[in-house]
Formats: C-alpha cells, structure tokens, sequence
C-alpha cells in the first residue's frame, strides 16, 4: 500500500511476508498491515489460504453457472476496514446480518464477537438510536456543535467554504481571547468529523474566529493535524494565515456528500395552504381495511409519520386507532418513524417483513 510511508516499516512487511507466504502465491499488503505482529499477519495468511482450498474444491463439484466466491458485502467491508479494539457494540436489526458479522468479528477479533447484538425493538432502529435525526441536522448547511457555536459550510465550483461562528459565545464573555481558542479548537473536532462524513475532498478554506495570540494558531494547527491523522484519505494542512483562514486539501476520492435537506412540503407544494387531514386520514384507513378485510390480514404493524401517529392516538378512548382496532382488526400496531415523509405510509408484518399494498 502507497499510504505506508515509511521505508523501513514497507522493507519489514516486504520481509516479513516472502518468509512466510507458499511458493507461487502473490500477496497484497494493505494499509491496516502497518505495525501488526508477524503471528497476526500470518494468521490472517492462513485465513486466505483456506478460501483458497475451499474455492478450489468448489471448482470441481460446480456446474455453470454458479458462484464460487463473492467478495464481502458492503457491511463486512465497512467493517474490516474500520473495526478497532475500542468497539463497544455493533446493532444489527437483520439476522443474517448479525450471523455473518459475529462470525467475521469472531474470524479478526477472536472472543469479541459478543458484541454483535440484534436489534429486537419496535421503533426503526435509526430512529431508536437518534440517528435519523441528527443525519437531518448534520448534511445541512448550519451545523452546530457546542454552546451554540456552529459551522456554516458552502460548496462552490473550486472549493468549499467553511466559516466558524461563535453564535452566544460572543455575548456575555469578557474573556475573548479565550472565547475564541475554545470554539476553534471545537470546531476542529467538528470540521474534522464533517469532512470525513461528507467525503469532501479538493481545497476547504476554513475561516476560524481570529485570535491574537501566535501560540494560540499554532496550538490550533496542531490540534487539526492530530484530528486528520486518522483520516484515510490524503490531504494537507497549512498554518493559519494572519486572516485566521487555514486551507486544506484533501484527496477526491469521489463526489462529495450532497443531501439537501430542505424540502418542499407535500401538502401545500410551497403555497402554505392544506386540505384537511381528514382526507388523508380517510385514504390511510381505506388501506387498513383493504388490509384486514380484503387480505384477511389482521395482525399488522403501520408506520407512519411522528405527527400523523400523535394525531392517530390523540384521546385514549375517542381515538382514531381506537376505533380502527374495533372496527377492523384488534392486531394493529402504529409505530412513528422519523425516516417516513409526512403523507408516507408502510406496511409491516409482525415479523419486520414490509407488506405491499398497491395504490390505485
């Protein structure tokens, strides 16, 4: 791997892996090899091997066309990358999932693959975690982080644009100098994290909140080079100028992350008047009877919108998933889900399969 920079660490490996690889093989060395142990690498050597042994076995019993070996899902290979020993817990709400990432887990990190668990809760498990909401609040272009302070980020043809803002900070702080290290040194951490997630890559020109003191930008450019370390891609930093503006470039590995999360309402298209909810209303429950009535399904799980669920339950006794209950099927359960938009509906059996229902 060319992200291996230093000589003796690639003479080692090269060393290292000719002593221990069979004839007639070729190996790769990738990045995540830099600093293991020789026990480690050739273990994982001899992971390799048995594949090999069991693919060529394969050959001989497969008729075409058939698989003889896949490469590792999306999810496996999210994993092999980025597994670390500090890894507390990996939820998964798929059990085939689970299985294959216990099993991998167990394969590089032998008696952690406890930690594997499966998701069994009602609410989607994005939303249980939170973390359909803050992918809403993170790909928009106001991104606070601390004590009110908050990044603006703006993507223009040659480069983007990331201004840090103070916000309260300012106000009541008699000590601004200190104000100020301590929102840019957040804001690092942040602006650190928001190029990663949004894999933005080409030149970032970053204006910090000035500061006076030459320690302080020093201090602040070091803190940034530590936080980028860990970043996979390539890239470079350079000292604040006397602007306060850091440039940093950062290798374009493809297009970067661009989710506007402004979105024109489905209700009103933008003209700020709407029909009344009973409408909608009326069409979901022509779908829970079509469900109960027509496919004799009567244990199903609906999610809907958080609103459109708050307005199904409002009363104990008076409401409208009350009187569905009654009147169609005592089987059903309403879960809201922040993913859904809010006229979005689904269908879900018991056991999380989705139901398709055909609108006509």
């Amino acid at each position: 791997s060319q992200k291996i920079r230093s000589a003796e660490e690639r003479a080692r490996l090269r060393q290292l892996i000719i002593s221990i690889k069979p004839k007639n093989f070729s190996v790769i060395i990738r990045t995540s090899a830099e600093g293991k142990r020789a026990s480690e690498l050739d273990k994982e050597l001899q992971s390799l091997l048995r594949r090999w042994d069991d693919n060529i076995k394969k050959v001989l019993r497969a008729k075409a066309p058939s698989i003889l070996y896949e490469e590792a899902s999306r999810t496996l290979g999210l994993l092999r990358d980025n597994f670390n020993p500090s890894y507390q817990k990996i939820i998964v709400n798929d059990k085939a999932f689970r299985d294959s990432m216990s099993d991998y887990v167990e394969l590089i990190a032998p008696g952690r693959e406890e930690i594997v668990q499966f998701y069994q809760g009602e609410l989607p498990i994005f939303d249980h975690f939170a973390i359909t909401k803050q992918i809403k609040a993170l790909f928009g272009r106001t991104v606070t982080y601390k004590s009110g302070a908050y990044l603006i980020i703006e993507q223009t043809e040659a480069m983007h644009v990331v201004d840090v803002n103070s916000g309260n900070r300012s106000r009541g702080s008699t000590e601004q100098e200190a104000t100020a290290v301590d929102v840019n040194m957040a804001a690092a951490e942040e602006l650190a994290r928001q190029l990663r997630l949004r894999d933005m890559g080409g030149i970032i020109v970053v204006d910090f909140i000035d500061m006076n003191e030459s320690q302080h930008r020093q201090q602040l450019y070091e803190h940034m080079v530590k936080l980028m370390s860990a970043d996979r891609a390539r890239h470079n930093i350079l000292p604040l100028s006397k602007f306060g503006v850091m440039q940093i470039t950062r290798q374009r590995v493809r297009p970067a992350m661009v989710i506007h999360t402004e979105e024109c309402c489905p209700t009103c298209l933008g003209s700020g008047k709407v029909e009344s909810s009973i409408l909608f209303t009326d069409q979901l429950e022509e779908k829970v009877a079509e469900m109960a009535n027509k496919h004799q399904v009567k244990q199903f799980v609906l999610h809907v919108h958080p609103y459109v669920a708050a307005y199904l339950k409002k009363g104990f006794l008076t409401s409208i998933l009350k009187k569905w209950k009654l009147k169609y099927a005592k089987g059903i359960k309403l879960i809201p889900d922040e993913s859904l938009g809010f006229l979005d509906y689904k269908f879900y059996d018991y056991e999380s399969n989705e139901l398709d229902i055909l609108d006509e």
